[in-house]
């Protein structure tokens, strides 16, 4: 055993998380889905929609045949939705490659989109017990603290240096209990902000912990000004409540989602809009404008709502727009904060 795989296990016996969704049955595909949900997203967050995902699509080869919308749709809320639109397609490139399993092989596995080396290493040792390192945000921050390594994790030179460290710490035996004692250690007693380190029990071997360097470890990103976009979101309502939805271009925001139309100019985006979704005015009720942050810019919005007083026509023959009444959302992948808006809008008057 390593400097800390034996303490780690031992903790992990008695403290460890060994009732998520995912453990039982601990198959390839949930470890696969689990281990891409959990990119960015806190365990919390993750198992009511882990739930609803397995339940509506529970094997690989259904995946791979359910259309992108149902995918999108079980996602929404879920955010980062690169990351279902990977697992849709890494999905199909497993039945297509690799017999409509995962494959059993480091280099195959991240090849697929979206996997890279840690999630491979992730799938790798929990699916099979494969001895593999893995190296996620949680990881990172014990061995940045426990091996005082000081540097930002996202530059190529310190991760080299936490590679090391993972590869070395990683034993040769119970290498999935490892792999979520690690992980587990980070979410829960190795944490961002006020670590528990009395109760850690790597604690006694801690170079931060022991140079006083625990708030300082791991080196905080640098910051960079966050940008601001603004648009307005033409939100457009027939007589029966139906709302008029577009779906998004194949790259960039909400890549293939369907959400509303928008426009840098609203009267020209009404007036551009009333060409095939009919007549359009202004509702005397409007929502009030929000804020939503991404990764690497806010974007302010500004929700104009619009009556259609006649029956909505013109967007018949188009796939890639339609009008949808409230209780066909929840099968749509809309972005959160455009569900959010639809679910809170004024009554309809008509």
């Amino acid at each position: 055993m390593s400097a800390i795989a034996a303490r780690l296990l031992a903790w992990y016996d008695g403290h460890g998380r060994h009732d998520l969704p995912w453990q039982s049955p601990r198959t390839p595909y949930r470890v696969w889905l689990s281990e891409i949900m959990l990119q960015q997203t806190q365990v919390r967050t993750v198992i009511p929609y882990f739930g609803r995902f397995v339940d509506a699509l529970p094997t690989l080869p259904s995946l791979a045949a359910a259309p992108l919308d149902t995918v999108l749709g079980l996602w929404s809320g879920l955010g980062y939705y690169s990351r279902a639109r990977n697992l849709h397609r890494g999905a199909q490139i497993c039945v297509a490659e690799h017999g409509g399993e995962l494959p059993r092989d480091a280099a195959a596995l991240a090849a697929l989109p979206g996997i890279g080396r840690s999630t491979a290493a992730a799938i790798l040792a929990q699916a099979w017990g494969d001895r593999h390192a893995i190296l996620d945000g949680n990881v990172k921050r014990v061995l940045a603290r426990h091996r005082g390594v000081a540097g930002w994790p996202g530059l190529p030179r310190v991760q080299a240096v936490l590679w090391t460290h993972a590869e070395a710490q990683t034993p040769p035996a119970r290498v999935a209990d490892y792999t979520q004692a690690i992980m587990d250690l980070g979410a829960t007693i190795c944490t961002r902000a006020r670590p528990i380190c009395l109760t850690c029990p790597i604690q006694s071997d801690c170079i931060a912990r022991r140079e006083g360097r625990v708030a300082e470890l791991p080196t905080a990103r640098p910051r960079r000004e966050v940008p601001t976009r603004s648009t307005t979101m033409l939100v457009a309502r027939d007589r029966s409540g139906r709302i008029l939805l577009e779906r998004r271009p194949p790259v960039g925001v909400w890549a293939q989602l369907w959400s509303l139309p928008e426009t840098d100019d609203a009267a020209a985006g009404v007036a551009a809009l009333g060409e095939t979704a009919g007549p359009l005015r202004p509702s005397p009720l409007q929502p009030p404008p929000f804020e939503h942050v991404f990764t690497h810019f806010r974007l302010s919005v500004v929700p104009l709502l619009l009556d259609a007083p006649a029956p909505a026509a013109g967007v018949a023959d188009d796939p890639d727009r339609g009008w949808f009444a409230a209780s066909e959302w929840a099968t749509l992948g809309l972005p959160a904060p455009v569900r959010k808006l639809l679910e809170t809008l004024p009554p309809c008057p008509g």
